[in-house]
């Protein structure tokens, strides 16, 4: 019985069985080719060969500090801050132009001229001496005035002269005021224009003081000493 089994088993192989059994292997082999191919294992990912590992991974930002927060309050910028300037102040940029006008400080005769090239008698020093400006009568109290546009540059009590305002204009002249009362209405750095109250007739000047109640007016271009009354209006 075995023998004849082994007989059919040797003409199956000598035939075309020998064939089809090498068909088969070829087909399984083929199989488990396709299936190593398209299988892959689960979280495989697919790298691009000019990509490598490192530089694939982001770098990361978190430093793992608290993310800064800004408190303040916005600020609000004025495009013309640059530009502001204290009210009543003339800025360093500031150019002065010679007034072309003038004004009396005060409404008064003139009680003693100008003169610096001849002595005149002075009553209060009872002594000849020159006289840098004119002395015009008014009452106690009455206001004084700035004679033309200008900033004030220095307010002062001199020894001599008393209360005293200077006032710088244009083209390098300035305007003095003496004998006001003690207490001006203008401060240093005032910008005042022509016929502004800069203060009121005082009787703080000793060295004019035998004289009637008046203000002393005088005038200086660049440093040198004028005639008020080359500018003040006739």
């Amino acid at each position: 019985m075995e023998n004849n089994k082994s007989g059919k088993l040797d003409k199956f192989f000598a035939g075309k069985g020998f064939y089809i059994v090498l068909a088969l292997c070829v087909a399984v082999i083929g199989v488990s080719a396709y299936s190593l191919a398209t299988h892959r294992s689960p979280g495989t990912v697919d790298i691009d060969p000019g990509i490598t590992l490192e530089n694939a991974r982001p770098e990361s930002t978190d430093t793992g500090a608290a993310p800064e927060v800004d408190n303040d309050p916005p600020k609000t910028v004025s495009s013309d801050d640059s530009d502001v300037v204290a009210a009543g102040t003339w800025s360093e940029d500031d150019v002065w132009e010679e007034p072309t006008s003038w004004i009396w400080p005060v409404i008064g005769d003139v009680e003693r001229d100008y003169t610096v090239e001849a002595l005149e008698y002075d009553v209060t020093m009872a002594d000849w001496r020159t006289h840098d400006g004119v002395d015009i009568l008014a009452q106690q109290g009455e206001v004084v005035c700035a004679a033309a546009d200008g900033e004030v540059v220095s307010v002062e009590q001199d020894d001599l002269y008393g209360t005293t305002v200077v006032i710088q204009h244009g083209d390098g002249i300035k305007t003095v005021y003496s004998n006001l009362a003690d207490t001006p209405t203008v401060s240093v750095g005032d910008k005042v224009e022509s016929g502004d109250v800069i203060g009121s007739v005082g009787k703080t000047a000793i060295c004019e003081i035998g004289q009637g109640s008046h203000i002393h007016f005088a005038m200086s271009k660049d440093g040198q000493s004028v005639d008020p009354m080359n500018y003040l209006p006739s």
